[in-house]
């Protein structure tokens, strides 16, 4: 069989699946992660013969594709934010909203940081040869790290940063784990579930992306995320939806630090409740997502 005959077997296969573009998206992406040909390449190899291994291993996917996995899964990595990902069955696969939010939170940490340091700076010493030895390391908590996207990127961006991230899930963490010694990034991963964690040191920065669909929405989730995504990543373990954020906010108040920085994913529908817990801080606000969606928190202590 050759190339040309596999792309098109491949999009007859998934007719009832996905769209015709949406098959040929697909097939490029498992074509070069197979063949290690890029999408140039493949236009100029449409009458390579395939051996009978590659052809079994595009059945194989084609067979797990017919049942709604996810792609990603099955490919099991992505690219987020620059830098591959490995991702399973163990975690999310990171949304580009989730992007969004590390975007905002760099751009605000980087003005915290210089803020920090020059205050810092200025209590210790005039002297501007002591500007080195006087810098503070920022410490960050990161609640619900999943695959470890957010606590990754966050270090790549402030590798003097001290960062700790929190999960529930012993396999969630394993994947985590495996991102962040592929990246070569030291990151404290600690499992516990959050909401019967009692923290016992102070951060600069929280940031979270935690469980926050309601159990009454289950029915708008699309069956291909709720059967083949971690549940425990997507739904509120109880009717209270809002119930990470409300710890949060409470821990919030002992352990960020004064004029520390918050940083939060919402659901949508919940985004004036959500806000509303947080009204404490000297500065707290809704922001929206790229698609206009009520997305994300943002707070100064």
């Amino acid at each position: 069989m050759t190339l040309l005959h596999l792309k098109k077997h491949f999009s007859n296969s998934l007719s009832d699946v996905y769209t015709d573009s949406e098959s040929v998206f697909i097939f490029q992406i498992f074509t070069e992660h197979i063949l290690g040909l890029n999408n140039f390449q493949q236009r100029q190899s449409s009458d390579l013969e395939l051996s009978d291994e590659n052809i079994n291993r595009f059945q194989q996917i084609i067979s797990e594709l017919k049942t709604g996995k996810p792609y990603l899964q099955i490919l099991g990595e992505t690219e987020f934010y620059g830098m591959k990902i490995f991702v399973d069955e163990n975690v999310l696969i990171p949304r580009p909203e989730t992007e969004e939010l590390l975007e905002f939170a760099i751009k605000n940490i980087n003005q915290y940081s210089v803020i920090l340091n020059a205050t810092k700076c200025n209590e210790e010493s005039l002297d501007s040869s002591f500007l080195g030895m006087t810098k503070k390391t920022l410490k960050i908590l990161d609640i619900g790290t999943g695959s470890g996207t957010i606590p990754l990127v966050l270090k790549k961006h402030f590798p003097e940063a001290e960062i700790t991230s929190i999960d529930f899930s012993e396999k969630a963490l394993k994947t985590a784990k495996k991102n962040a010694d592929f990246h070569q990034l030291e990151i404290n991963f600690i499992h516990a579930d959050y909401l019967s964690l009692d923290l016992n040191q102070n951060f600069d920065v929280i940031i979270s992306n935690p469980p926050y669909i309601g159990i009454d929405e289950e029915n708008e989730i699309g069956d291909s995320v709720k059967e083949f995504e971690p549940t425990m990543a997507l739904f509120s373990p109880t009717s209270d939806a809002l119930i990470f954020y409300r710890k949060i906010a409470e821990d919030s108040k002992e352990y960020l630090n004064e004029n520390g920085l918050l940083f939060l994913e919402i659901n949508q529908k919940l985004g004036l409740e959500t806000l509303e817990l947080y009204k404490d801080f000297s500065k707290s606000e809704l922001i929206k997502d790229l698609s206009e969606n009520d997305r994300f928190i943002f707070g100064i202590k």
